[in-house]
């Protein structure tokens, strides 16, 4: 790399220095300092620095610390200390997809979805030039927002603008995690990070050892990234339901949109999420292939957030110096059942996340700034196609999770059913809970327990966060024994590790069944699936679980269209700057 400092010009070379321990009252200038100390090199021989990763040393709570690692850009010829395994040089690895594609294109490159892959996707295709239109079958994120708050004061769902559905995706409504565990040669993940904070997500997304952005600030980074494809010139339909494929010796050729109109594509990309049962029934009746995927199925859990804290960081410990603390647990029951926490959400709320009339689920949500009372995860336990009731039917994963929707749904006459833990174990209900008109302000709602056997029980409770309204109900009603078995299990051997996790009083909100897609659309390596120029990616697909792997496979897929087919060229449909990014126009299509 070369360095211009007013006329000159150098080479460079960047060193990474890991293991750097500060204080929790500490500032980057004693960073800086100590991460030049540990090279070897002096300050003022670098050029630039930056923050690789952040994270919380917390495995002594009397010395709790922060470790950095430092990326240092010096001259190429100045040396630094390469015996030390916490000094290293790297190459930064920036992310260019390749451009080879030839095939011509006829007709635009659909993208059905604007979750996280699909936004993504549509991203890449757009800054490569390939104008691709977006279709998404809710509303854009301010009006679906509106759509969403009043559903959680006790207003009608609606079954294309909810928090399943609608721009952004499922993960609008969450805590907005971007930690993964999908490995990153190609720089995807870092191009993923980048792209946020360049739309208005924090900059500490970029080191934080678990980056969240948060439901309040994700929304403006999802409006802002839709602005962005549309000044590159791609396009949005919203409130347009892929209805049907129009497909000719194997290969698509036309999407159905609102049962009313069909539009040509080249290609299409199938985005939809883990939620769009009746796309899933529609790719099943036009013989697309899909096999039924294992996933896991539980309940929140909300424990103050005070306590987690203190078993985390210890009873000492200055807050105002750390982050929110959180958890992940696992746990293998004696049944053979998984269990393990999910989306943990710190100092959050636990959310009516409902798309079907009649069905109920719920997930967890936190703000930027992680500050509500309590914390919640979802605990879940593994369920696979032998638990379905068609093994051999890929969409059977479905019809499980509607069964226990309804269940839940009919326990809770339509409201968040909840039950404490140690109500559950015994499986004994008592309906002291202080019910709320306004999803809003259930966060003051007392959920206190009448159990007169155990009168620590009432000294001892906390009240529920939720978004939505709420409803005392046995919760043992909605599942088989064994996943109960297991989840009760899973929950007195987490108390081992953060002591006072199976509290009676902690609040349980049933059910968490939307954890990860129930169908895999099955894709070759050019991420086709068998119908030819239908790409399926993301979540929904069976390839992701959460905001960053499901953006990266997003960018794969485009990464393919771009590998196959040339930049069109071809006349594009072209509307006004407001109508690109509305309801699609009948006279348009």
């Amino acid at each position: 790399m070369k360095v211009f400092t007013g006329e000159k010009a150098f080479m460079t070379k960047i060193i990474r220095v890991s293991q750097i321990a500060v204080p929790l009252r500490h500032d980057m200038e004693q960073v800086f300092q100590k991460a030049c100390r540990t090279a070897g090199i002096r300050g003022r021989d670098v050029c630039r620095y930056r923050i690789a990763k952040q994270s919380v040393d917390a495995r002594h709570k009397e010395d709790l610390k922060y470790i950095y690692s430092i990326d240092l850009t010096i001259g190429a010829h100045i040396s630094f200390k390469r015996r030390d395994g916490r000094v290293q040089e790297i190459t930064p690895v920036t992310y260019h997809p390749k451009t080879c594609g030839n095939l011509p294109m006829n007709a635009p490159v659909a993208v059905i979805g604007s979750g996280p892959a699909g936004l993504f996707c549509a991203y890449l295709l757009a800054k490569y030039g390939y104008q691709p239109i977006v279709f998404e079958r809710g509303k854009r994120v301010d009006e679906r927002q509106a759509d969403v708050e009043d559903f959680w004061r006790g207003g009608a769902l609606l079954p294309d603008s909810n928090v399943q559905f609608g721009e952004g995706g499922a993960g609008t409504f969450s805590d907005g995690k971007l930690n993964t565990l999908v490995k990153d040669k190609y720089g995807r993940n870092r191009f993923v990070l980048e792209t946020f904070v360049s739309c208005g997500a924090p900059e500490d997304i970029l080191y934080v050892n678990r980056p969240h952005i948060g439901t309040d600030i994700l929304r403006t980074v999802v409006s802002n990234m839709r602005d962005e494809i549309l000044r590159m010139g791609g396009l949005f339909y919203f409130s347009s339901k892929i209805t049907d494929l129009i497909i000719r010796n194997h290969r698509l050729c036309a999407l159905e949109i609102n049962h009313e109109k069909r539009v040509s594509v080249s290609a299409a990309v199938l985005a939809v999420g883990h939620s769009a049962r009746d796309t899933f029934e529609m790719l099943k009746k036009r013989g697309v292939v899909m096999e039924p995927r294992p996933f896991a199925v539980g309940m929140r859990v909300e424990h103050p957030q005070d306590e987690i804290d203190r078993s985390q960081y210890g009873e000492d410990a200055d807050l105002s110096f750390l982050p929110t603390a959180s958890y992940k647990l696992t746990h293998q029951a004696s049944n053979g059942r998984s269990v393990y926490s999910f989306c943990m959400c710190p100092g959050g709320y636990v959310v009516n996340a409902s798309s079907e009339p009649e069905r109920l689920t719920v997930n967890g949500m936190s703000y930027h700034a992680r500050d509500s009372r309590n914390a919640n995860s979802a605990i879940i336990v593994s369920v696979t196609p032998e638990d379905f009731p068609d093994p051999s039917d890929p969409l059977s994963g479905v019809a499980f999770q509607r069964e226990l929707e309804e269940r839940t749904w009919r326990a809770g006459a339509g409201r968040i059913p909840q039950q404490h833990f140690g109500d559950f174990e015994s499986s004994f209900l008592h309906t002291d809970l202080d019910d709320t008109a306004d999803g809003h302000a259930s966060e003051n709602s007392s959920f206190s327990g009448n159990n007169t056997a155990d009168p620590l029980k009432r000294q001892t409770a906390f009240s529920t966060c939720t978004k939505g309204l709420a409803a005392a109900a046995n919760l043992r009603d909605i599942f088989p024994d064994d996943i109960s078995e297991a989840f009760i299990e899973g929950m007195h051997a987490f108390s081992r590790r953060l002591p006072g996790f199976d509290r009676e009083d902690a609040i349980l909100s049933a059910v968490e069944s939307r954890t990860s897609s129930p169908v895999r659309i099955v894709r070759g390596e050019n991420f086709q699936s068998n119908v030819q120029g239908l790409y399926p990616c993301g979540e929904g697909a069976g390839y992701a679980g959460g905001i960053t792997s499901a953006a990266m496979d997003g960018l794969k897929a485009a990464e393919a269209i771009i590998n196959t087919y040339e930049r069109a060229d071809s006349p594009r449909i072209e509307l006004s700057g407001a109508a690109r990014q509305h309801n699609m126009k009948e006279d348009l299509l």
